[in-house]
């Protein structure tokens, strides 16, 4: 069994390598040639360490493994300089039940989470370049502006979040990688003029106004995941054409459509990938909504193991 750390992991992720791995799995997911048993998740601690756990599983038909992810969010962890969220992924030989690795899960959830914002921009925004507001400014922002960038032509980039010192640190962190980042002092600085409007937030209320949107705004939402969690208004979900998810069964039970769409008024971001759904008009207002697949583990693990091996990455121990 070959055991993977965190910055194992990230020197050997690559974004141009993943994004077209996740386009084939929304693909599969849409054809139904996967497996995804339903998720759980679960309250774990209490009092001020209080957080919840999830477990995600996926095989891939035709793929060679199978993942389990095993993911912790954990609010009080930045004010003891841990991470929000914890992740640690399994990779099983789908042919004789072998573990073949485990790894810190996340690079992987980072990166294959950001490569929906990439794909979608990509498909849905209208033109390019792309101006984008990032509202957020943890690792999910980050990996979902590098994702962007890797996948389409990107003018600039405006960071918002509440809290000053982490805005600034999330743009900084993002101008020593060439990329052309901004913090502003609000959150309509952000999105007022942006084509592409990603929220990578663990919010309860909305986070952005919907008549601050432009016409012809692509909205990406990827932190809300609960009834509880929610980061679009009712405006912004007024205004949409139409909204993509990429599970609509579980985005349709999110604090963002709770009380306003249902499922069936859920596009599957698949049908995007397969030419079938896609921007009408250059001044409609686009919405995708995400709560994350483990079917998107499954497609970004396997290549990680491959290439692990390949080039002796990891430390090997008996399982």
């Amino acid at each position: 069994m070959r055991v993977l750390t965190e910055a194992e992991v990230e020197r050997i992720v690559s974004l141009p390598d993943l994004l077209p791995a996740i386009e084939e799995a929304f693909v599969k997911q849409g054809r139904d040639e996967v497996e995804r048993p339903p998720r759980p998740h679960f309250p774990i601690g209490e009092g001020e360490t209080e957080g919840t756990a999830l477990v995600m599983a996926a095989a891939i038909h035709g793929a060679s493994t199978f993942t389990t992810k095993v993911a912790t969010v954990h609010e009080s962890n930045p004010a003891r300089g841990l991470p929000t969220v914890r992740t640690q992924v399994h990779v099983t030989d789908a042919t004789n039940g072998e573990t073949r690795a485990t790894m810190a899960g996340n690079p992987i959830t980072n990166a294959r989470t950001g490569c929906i914002g990439g794909l979608a921009a990509r498909e849905l925004a209208a033109g390019e370049p792309v101006r984008l507001g990032v509202v957020g400014a943890g690792a999910q922002a980050r990996w979902q502006t590098r994702a962007i960038v890797a996948a389409t032509d990107v003018e600039r980039v405006r960071i918002y979040s509440p809290t000053p010192d982490s805005r600034r640190e999330c743009a900084d962190d993002l101008r020593e990688e060439g990329i052309d980042a901004e913090a502003v002092d609000s959150v309509r600085a952000a999105v007022e003029d942006a084509t592409v409007v990603v929220t990578a937030t663990t919010a309860t209320e909305p986070v952005f106004p919907g008549d601050a949107l432009a016409a012809g705004t692509l909205v990406v939402a990827v932190g809300a995941y609960t009834a509880e969690t929610c980061e679009l208004d009712e405006t912004t979900i007024g205004r949409a054409a139409r909204v993509f998810a990429d599970v609509p069964e579980e985005v349709a039970e999110i604090g963002d459509m709770r009380g306003r769409l249902d499922v069936d008024d859920l596009i599957p971001l698949s049908e995007v990938f397969e030419g079938r759904a896609g921007r009408e008009s250059p001044d409609e207002i686009l919405v995708v909504d995400s709560v994350g697949s483990a079917v998107l583990d499954a497609a970004a693990a396997e290549p990680l193991v491959d290439r692990a091996e390949r080039e002796d990455v990891g430390t090997v121990v008996d399982g």
